[in-house]
């Protein structure tokens, strides 16, 4: 098959070249002490930091789900590829780790150079702002297996802690408080159900202005995924576990971080729940369980820490301008997470 022939297929090979030469120079802007080889190998490099006497790596892969498609519907690519950071970047930071490289997927069809180059820069945005290496990535235009225009970005992170001062869940314990993070809305997860709501049932379009949102669908709908480094990490020596509130919800991400022996008990009036998501409950009558198996419903992370350490954990949080909540409390019981 010639070139013409792959073109004409649905891969533009001309197309993919132009990306690349964006791609490496987004790539550059994000170069840090630790990048190790040239942007452009098949392998991207990164050094362990030095300083470290026993360094644990930890990795994280995830992607952005169907928000893309309210980006796509927007025009506004760059918001998602930011997400997929920041959202890996808590998924790490939930161990105590700091980190050192990031590796991009996209692949879909029909894209042109200049959605492919606005989707990466919200990646390496997303990196430089945490002083991390992109350190390489794959684009693949795929016709027959996306639909023209689609696409789909997915991530994956490397991050570095101290063996001794990894974060597990194992020091949670019976009278820890339980600090919940303010979310800047739906982050990465519910977008199925969201967009089904607000958009097939309620009628709704992305550029509807709603009046208790104060702004559009759209602008509400792709508020970035929050990264809590900031709130958290200089207190990170007094928590005794974080939770990232992803799919799943409060409860089914919570769990995760429980030892045997202890429960979680949340207070869901003890915050807020924003107007976004009252909004999704009253369009789609979706009941209060489901909403909490679904959403974050605000709450983005949840610290357990001991009583004297909430307050300096909410002045720092504070400083970082993350609003913060005393959720709920951990008693001794058989280990799940309940609603009170």
């Amino acid at each position: 098959m010639t070139e013409r022939q792959y073109a004409a297929a649905g891969v533009d090979l001309e197309i993919a070249e132009a990306s690349k030469a964006r791609i490496a120079r987004l790539v550059e802007s994000t170069r840090t002490e630790l990048a190790a080889g040239a942007v452009g190998s098949f392998g991207g490099m990164v050094k362990v930091p030095a300083g470290y006497r026993r360094p644990l790596l930890v990795m994280s892969t995830d992607g952005v789900g169907t928000k893309v498609l309210v980006a796509r519907d927007v025009r506004r690519l760059d918001s998602v590829g930011e997400d997929l950071v920041n959202h890996s970047v808590n998924d790490i930071l939930v161990h105590g780790a700091t980190p050192i490289a990031f590796m991009d997927y996209l692949a879909g069809a029909g894209l042109v150079v200049q959605e492919i180059a606005e989707l990466v820069e919200g990646v390496a945005r997303g990196c430089r702002a945490h002083g991390m290496l992109l350190a390489g990535g794959e684009t693949a235009q795929m016709p027959g297996l996306y639909q023209h225009g689609h696409f789909d970005l997915a991530g994956t992170i490397v991050g570095v802690v101290e063996e001794d001062e990894a974060i597990h869940g194992d020091r949670v314990a019976a009278g820890d408080v339980l600090l919940g993070y303010a979310s800047t809305g739906l982050h990465t997860n519910g977008y199925t159900l969201a967009r089904r709501i607000v958009f097939d049932r309620m009628g709704h379009r992305v550029d509807s202005y709603v009046p208790e949102l104060r702004s559009t669908l759209g602008d509400a709908l792709l508020a970035v995924h929050r990264s809590y480094a900031e709130a958290v990490r200089p207190v990170l020596p007094r928590v005794h576990g974080l939770a990232h509130i992803t799919g799943g919800g409060i409860a089914g991400n919570l769990v995760r971080i429980l030892p045997k022996g202890v429960r979680a008990e949340v207070d869901p009036k003890a915050w807020p729940m924003p107007p976004l998501f009252q909004l999704i409950q009253r369009g789609g009558r979706v009941s209060d369980d489901e909403m909490r198996d679904v959403f974050n419903l605000g709450v983005g992370l949840i610290a357990a820490l001991p009583a004297g350490a909430v307050d300096e954990a909410r002045r720092t949080a504070t400083a970082a301008g993350v609003e913060t909540w005393v959720i709920g409390v951990v008693r001794s019981g058989t280990t799940g997470v309940k609603f009170v």
